[in-house]
């Protein structure tokens, strides 16, 4: 026992930190994003539609609707939506097209029902109104930079269907914001990201680049309530059309603010339960991930090697939180020197949540009540197959790219050193 728990903390040790070390090649591989359509797959500065679905007032709503008409991009349309006129967020909305005439924004209200997704039923209108054949869909708590379009546009390449981004979380004003923080920035994007970088990239709802022809193709905007929520749903479009989901290159922030509990719970909740109905395949491996379990490990065998048990512990999980820090400071993240401390609460509940996931399948989403599909484990297991055996055959390709890659950088040095010794070899037999 002591032996295979010494084999798993050093498994997992080492997921741990090459996947740290991929995420960061992964974020400061484009530092600087090329302008505007210097894909080869993209016109130069192509016209494009920007859809913000609104309910209610987020924290920060000033700043990240604001920043939606500071964007440094030649043409580009702004088409926010609300579902009712009585909406606390309209008057805010209002008052920022009249402060800014020089963009081209409108606000459109209504609430036509397709589907029990109801940020998808207002994002409908949005998207029969646009103008573009190019389509950026973005949660009203995105904070915008200036080159935002610019960064979606750069990431895009001759194979992909969508690009998106997952959430970053910024400016927490409570210790549950920065629980937030800990499960949104080096725990969720890390692994989005190293999804990403074998090929299987995900759609995240907060940011989505779409060719209308592409969506179009597919069954239009309505294809999306295939699933409760859209995001999955968008992934498996892509997919099945032999499209690849990108990430964008520098993921966007969401200001966080003031974070209960509660609200922090809940919404893990809901994404867990999400992920479990939509992509059970990648959910399951959630159960042995976080940090208690290799701590725990490595507790027993520090106790079975006659090692102080406290001290141990609390330098391995130095050592394991300290990475994640890493990972922050390079990417420019939010942390603080309690990091560790909020890694390890979000690393305590990560088991209650996957247990949650499974008991359970209902959850509100901005006071709409939601419920995704119960567990059929045969089918399941049908529809995990061919997803598993794409991933294996993927990752084996993969795989024996970078151990050719590895041959080829190794034989010059193979030949300069083998030099010498057949120099030796040649004098030996002289003698």
């Amino acid at each position: 026992m002591i032996l295979a728990l010494a084999i798993f903390c050093f498994a997992a040790t080492a997921v741990q930190f090459i996947s740290i070390a991929i995420a960061i090649a992964r974020l400061r591989r484009n530092l600087r994003p090329p302008p505007a359509g210097q894909s080869s797959a993209i016109s130069p500065n192509p016209p494009i539609s920007l859809v913000r679905p609104l309910c209610g007032i987020d924290n920060y709503a000033d700043d990240t609707l604001t920043s939606t008409f500071a964007l440094d991009y030649p043409d580009y349309e702004i088409l926010f939506c609300v579902a009712t006129a009585n909406d606390p967020v309209v008057p805010l909305v209002e008052t920022l097209i009249e402060r800014n005439k020089s963009v081209n924004a409108t606000l459109l209200i209504g609430d036509e029902r397709v589907s029990s997704n109801p940020k998808l039923n207002n994002v409908l209108k949005g998207w029969r109104a646009a103008k573009h054949d190019w389509i950026v869909i973005a949660d009203s708590n995105v904070l915008m930079p200036r080159d935002y379009l610019t960064r979606l546009l750069g990431s895009w390449q001759a194979d992909t269907g969508l690009v998106a981004s997952p959430p970053i979380g910024c400016r927490p004003q409570s210790f549950w914001a920065e629980i937030e923080c800990a499960f949104l920035n080096t725990y969720q994007a890390r692994w989005q990201y190293i999804v990403d970088f074998f090929g299987n990239g995900f759609a995240q709802g907060k940011t989505m680049l779409w060719r209308r022809a592409d969506l179009e193709a597919s069954g239009g905007i309505e294809a999306l309530a295939k699933e409760v929520a859209e995001d999955a749903a968008a992934t498996k479009i892509v997919r099945d059309a032999g499209h690849k989901v990108r990430l964008v290159d520098r993921p966007f922030a969401q200001p966080l603010g003031y974070r209960s509990a509660a609200e922090v719970w809940n919404r893990q909740v809901r994404w867990a339960r999400l992920r479990r109905a939509s992509f059970f395949a990648y959910f399951l491996p959630e159960v042995l991930s976080g940090g208690i379990w290799p701590m725990l490990s490595f507790a027993f065998v520090a106790g079975a090697l006659g090692l102080p048990v406290a001290p141990s512990v609390i330098g391995f999980g130095a050592l394991w939180y300290g990475g994640e820090m890493l990972l922050a400071a390079s990417a420019a993240w939010h942390f603080t020197a309690l990091f560790p401390l909020y890694g390890l609460t979000r690393d305590l509940l990560l088991p209650v949540l996957f247990v949650s996931a499974l008991r359970g399948n209902g959850f509100v989403w901005r006071g709409n009540a939601m419920e995704v599909e119960r567990m059929q484990p045969q089918r399941m297991m049908a529809l995990m197959r061919p997803r598993m055996r794409e991933f294996a055959e993927d990752s084996r390709m993969r795989f024996r790219s970078l151990r050719l890659r590895a041959s080829q950088a190794i034989s010059p040095t193979r030949r300069m050193l083998s030099q010498p010794m057949r120099r030796s070899l040649r004098l030996r037999r002289r003698r």
